[in-house]
């Protein structure tokens, strides 16, 4: 059973970035958000701690009742500089601490996916953490200030949006944009295909 308007992809997310990338390919699509504790744990690795979330929602996911879906899907995404994880700022003060702690240096935007594939046939599932490298201009402290007033970046981890102002801090991006955007679009894609469940969609 491949992804069909009858048995669509189940997106266990509330973001719309990653529910536009997937409507932008085509997918359809069902949203049926699920949350997690998403707190660290002291001496936790970033990829330790990002693969503990996935999993959590995963699970929470499997609670829900979904009707009928071909697949479901979670994510996360984190931004990681000196090891440290940044995630979403609580205030104006930190998320200019943040995008201060960026400015003029490279840091890695990691997204992890867990796609499942649920229906009569036995059920597959595939699981992979995408790294993106961001090189980010150095930027004056004003302008840093003035781009947190923005509030762009509030529900966001690393305190900021690449698809939007932040672009102009942006010198260049080593791996896949739509990761930093929320998720590794080819790179689902292809688990989907792996999967078996890419139908006619992508035919000519």
């Amino acid at each position: 059973m491949g992804l069909s308007d009858d048995t669509p992809l189940l997106l266990a997310s509330a973001s719309p970035r990653r529910r536009e990338l997937l409507a932008s390919v085509g997918l359809p699509l069902v949203v049926d958000p699920v949350g997690a504790d998403e707190s660290e744990r002291e001496g936790e690795p970033p990829e330790v701690y990002l693969e503990r979330v996935v999993r959590a929602k995963l699970h929470a996911s499997r609670d829900r009742a979904a009707g009928s879906i071909a697949a479901r899907l979670v994510a996360d995404t984190i931004v990681v500089a000196d090891g440290r994880v940044l995630g979403k700022p609580r205030d104006r003060a930190e998320a200019i601490e943040i995008v201060s702690a960026l400015s003029g240096r490279a840091h890695e935007v990691k997204t992890r996916f867990h796609v499942e594939r649920v229906g009569p046939e036995p059920q597959r599932e595939l699981a992979r953490t995408v790294t993106t490298r961001v090189h980010v201009r150095e930027l004056p402290r004003a302008w840093i200030e003035r781009y947190a007033d923005t509030g762009e970046g509030s529900d966001k981890a690393g305190a900021y949006a690449i698809q939007g102002r932040f672009a102009f801090a942006v010198e260049r991006v080593e791996g896949s944009y739509t990761n930093v955007v929320g998720l590794p679009l080819c790179e689902v894609v292809a688990a989907l295909d792996g999967l078996g469940l890419i139908p006619r969609f992508l035919a000519p």
